[in-house]
């Protein structure tokens, strides 16, 4: 049942009664989903469906058909009763906090397939990743049927791919991408962040750097994908940190295609481990 918290806050946890929540909020309706763990990435999302809605909606859930492997799923960060607390400071109406029951129940068995958009970059490297966002994606909308739903640049492929899903399924969702927020010397917020070493936190930015390379070639006339990723790597490989690269792309932004010369809206990214933390980071080129 739902559980009260000051501020007129709802904490729900079944989909029925999420369902009903929304279908009696205030319109327009705004759905922020996360996985928890609450950052000020995060936060800038909700205070822009804060400015933009009548009702906002958060989602908490750790969504397991997107983790390959187990162990990263078990060892991802949760703080539920820090992220009630962020959430009602922050005027959130409705918060979703389901079991992984209640949104795979028994006998769950249709999966939403985004075809060649899944199968690129984190998609090479997490093969059942993106089949597992655009179900849980899917699934939440319908639950919450809002007009607009709110996401991070920081996850460039991810956006691509749920707004690629949104026009295909007419859902009729207006996908907002915010940009990506960014500590003080440039890493990416991101919930994994904590489990980097205070080594490997000093030395995490030299992704950013890398993509700043990228932009600075790219604003100074360069055309050459190639180039442009030759520059980020040898930045990459210079940090001893960086353990392994996983890739450095120039992507179409709307086909997510490598390209060989730089003509229209291009994501620069990279994806980089350091011991068992995966990097990833983008720059959009416009």
């Amino acid at each position: 049942m739902a559980q009260a918290i000051p501020h007129s806050m709802r904490v729900i946890t079944t989909n029925e009664e999420m369902s009903q929540a929304c279908r009696e909020a205030a319109k327009p309706v705004a759905l922020v989903p996360t996985m928890g763990a609450l950052h000020a990435g995060h936060l800038s999302l909700i205070n822009q469906a804060r400015t933009d809605n009548s009702t906002v909606a958060v989602s908490i859930f750790v969504n397991p058909s997107q983790f390959g492997d187990k162990k990263d799923l078990d060892k991802y960060p949760r703080d539920m009763e820090n992220d009630l607390e962020l959430l009602r400071r922050h005027g959130v109406d409705l918060v979703y906090a389901p079991s992984v029951g209640e949104v795979y129940p028994e006998g769950f068995n249709t999966w939403v397939d985004v075809g060649p958009l899944a199968s690129k970059l984190e998609g090479l490297h997490r093969p059942e990743h993106f089949r597992g966002v655009a179900t849980v994606v899917s699934k939440l909308f319908n639950l919450t049927r809002p007009t607009r739903a709110y996401f991070g640049q920081k996850d460039g492929q991810q956006a691509v791919v749920i707004q690629r899903l949104t026009v295909d399924l007419a859902m009729g969702v207006e996908v907002v991408v915010m940009p990506t927020i960014r500590d003080a010397d440039g890493l990416a917020m991101s919930s994994r962040n904590d489990q980097l070493s205070p080594e490997q936190r000093f030395a995490a930015p030299v992704l950013y750097r890398a993509l700043c390379q990228m932009y600075l070639l790219w604003s100074g006339g360069e055309r050459d994908a190639n180039v442009l990723r030759d520059a980020a790597g040898m930045i990459l490989k210079s940090e001893p940190a960086v353990e392994t690269i996983d890739y450095v792309s120039v992507a179409d932004m709307s086909t997510l295609d490598e390209l060989q010369v730089v003509e229209s809206r291009v994501m620069v990214s990279a994806a980089v481990w350091m011991g068992a933390v995966r990097l990833i980071d983008n720059i959009v080129l416009e």
